[in-house]
């Protein structure tokens, strides 16, 4: 099994305390040293995070894990991602030794802008997918949560990265504990959406695992309830953040984290009070 990063934007996001409302000056005070070592802040306490997808060969599949931001796409809330058009993401995946030709499942860890936006390009005016052999793969509870928001006003990345899949009809809504053969299995893990799923990779173990947005930065496996804004259950995020880090702490699983910065992949290890992704390279 080969795990492959597909980077579309790395920098700073937003100031730690807009985005982590229960944080406090102390807390940072004490921590932004080693934070700013690995590169998850800088002097002016603005989280430095990382957008990317990932791609995970099995021996029997090639599979592409939540698919970014997404070109062309109206984001208007976030000026580096409404309308972009740079090949990145596309440089990326052919680094990454594979073409939209190749994926043969796309997963969503949730359905929030920047974890769907390459499930669709636009064509001729109209969004279609952009692995055209893939199977999407959409949780059953996110899907019907985001189904449920877009009836009562627009939810623009529902409805420009996720309908048209469905309309394609390329997509599949599966149960929230679902797996794909012997080597890929589903975990609920709610509380930043409803319905949000973290993807276990490995036959007869988990040598790899992709949480999304169960953790945003560092600092939260060291404060484990410590939840973001975007969290929908602050509380309820802190309590399976807290399972997740106990269950693969002192492992050798790999833990994909969506939006660390670089080098952003490692394993879970006890440190002071919580826990720490130590780094693995390459």
């Amino acid at each position: 099994m080969t795990i492959h990063r597909v980077i579309e934007q790395e920098g700073s996001f937003m100031n730690a305390f807009e985005m982590f409302p229960g944080l406090t000056p102390d807390v940072l005070a004490a921590n932004q040293s080693w934070l700013a070592k690995v590169g998850a802040i800088d002097a002016d306490a603005m989280l430095q995070l990382c957008f990317q997808a990932y791609v995970i060969k099995t021996p029997h599949h090639v599979v592409l894990v939540d698919s970014c931001i997404g070109n062309d796409k109206p984001r208007p809330q976030r000026a580096a991602w409404n309308m972009k058009t740079d090949d990145r993401f596309a440089t990326g995946l052919a680094a990454a030794g594979v073409t939209v030709n190749d994926i043969d499942f796309v997963l969503c860890t949730h359905m929030h802008a920047d974890h769907v936006g390459w499930n669709t390009r636009l064509e001729n005016g109209r969004w279609v997918p952009t692995f055209p052999k893939a199977r999407y793969l959409f949780s059953e509870t996110e899907y019907r949560t985001w189904t449920e928001a877009n009836a009562k006003a627009p939810v623009l990345a529902f409805q420009d990265s996720v309908l048209p899949v469905i309309e394609a009809g390329r997509a599949e809504i599966v149960g929230d504990d679902h797996g794909i053969g012997d080597h890929i299995r589903f975990m609920p893990t709610p509380g930043h959406t409803a319905g949000h799923v973290a993807f276990a990779f490995g036959k007869g173990r988990d040598v790899a695992v992709a949480p999304g947005d169960l953790i945003h930065s560092p600092l939260q496996t060291l404060y484990p309830e410590l939840s973001s804004k975007f969290d929908v259950d602050q509380a309820l995020a802190g309590r399976t953040r807290r399972r997740f880090l106990e269950r693969y702490s002192d492992t050798d699983t790999l833990c994909c984290m969506a939006h660390f910065p670089s080098p952003s992949v490692g394993r879970i290890k006890p440190w002071r009070e919580g826990f720490t992704c130590a780094p693995v390279e390459g």
